[in-house]
């Protein structure tokens, strides 16, 4: 196929690199013109604008950092639905709030534009390895349309309802995995600082009720695990100011919905204090780093 990707960050570039090597014709575009390089090396083009890459594309794929950026590069002048043709459809892959989801994809569908919301989740890790798990919201019909791309770029896809219900599922999923990043270094802190040693310890978690992912894929002790952030100075991966935007997001739908959320608060007060720091470019595991003692 003919895929406008637009977004090309640490996840978007790597997803899009995935789809060049199987065969598709790709035309990008970034705000950042280094960031497409890597893309045109592998065979990809360049679009001078969201629209111009669109108005080339028989599928648009976008992997944006916020909600103002979605709206601007899909409403905006010279934006995707300025030149994307008629029953091209389009998919966002971007964390942002139901809210705006639903109201972009009904701006496509004044204009006859099926649009899918598809977050991710796996990390950078997973964009580069093909691995991700896409949230769907969008009809039935556009998600068995959109999904063997996506399977091109992850292992499964996940239809969770109508438009704006992937970012539900994404926005939950997030919050659920600071609560439980929080949990892993807290307790991992409070081992090591008792007297024992911390590789013995994520075992010990590993293999019995305390198992999550932030423990037996992610660990945030430095020394437990190989090719994890934690082990090369928290960087790469998934930065804490990202992760806090995440917090924002389900901090303010949980507002909007008046549903108690106590502990996501209190993680998102945590990563607030992490970014004041000067730490919210390291990986959102470095959130461990605030647990240890002067």
């Amino acid at each position: 196929m003919k895929i406008a990707f637009i977004g090309l960050g640490h996840m978007g570039a790597p997803m899009a690199l995935n789809l060049r090597k199987v065969g598709h014709e790709l035309v990008v575009f970034d705000i950042e013109k280094e960031a497409m390089h890597k893309l045109l090396t592998a065979g990809a083009s360049a679009a001078a604008s969201p629209g111009e890459a669109a108005s080339r594309a028989e599928m648009v794929i976008t992997m944006l950092p916020s909600s103002p950026h979605v709206r601007a590069v899909y409403t905006g002048e010279a934006g995707v639905l300025s030149g994307v043709r008629r029953d091209v459809p389009l998919v966002d892959s971007s964390t942002i709030d139901p809210h705006t989801a639903r109201e972009v994809a009904q701006s496509a569908d004044r204009q006859v534009n099926p649009m899918a919301d598809a977050p991710v989740s796996g990390g950078v890790g997973g964009a580069e390895a093909a691995t991700l798990t896409f949230m769907v919201g969008a009809s039935q019909q556009l998600t068995e349309c959109i999904r063997p791309v996506l399977l091109q770029m992850g292992k499964n896809v996940v239809r969770c309802g109508e438009s704006g219900t992937g970012q539900i599922a994404k926005i939950c999923n997030n919050l659920l995995l600071a609560i439980s990043m929080i949990g892993v270094a807290e307790a991992m802190t409070l081992g090591a600082e008792l007297g024992i040693d911390p590789k013995l310890l994520a075992g010990i978690f590993n293999t019995s009720s305390g198992r999550c992912w932030s423990s037996d894929t992610y660990n945030p002790y430095p020394g437990v695990m190989e090719n994890v952030p934690a082990a090369r100075g928290y960087s790469g991966g998934f930065a804490a100011d990202l992760m806090l935007k995440d917090l924002g997001l389900a901090v303010d739908a949980a507002t909007q919905a008046k549903q108690s959320i106590v502990l996501g608060e209190a993680a998102q007060q945590l990563y607030r204090t992490m970014s004041a720091r000067g730490e919210g470019a390291k990986d959102f595991s470095a959130i461990i780093n605030l647990y240890k003692k002067p």
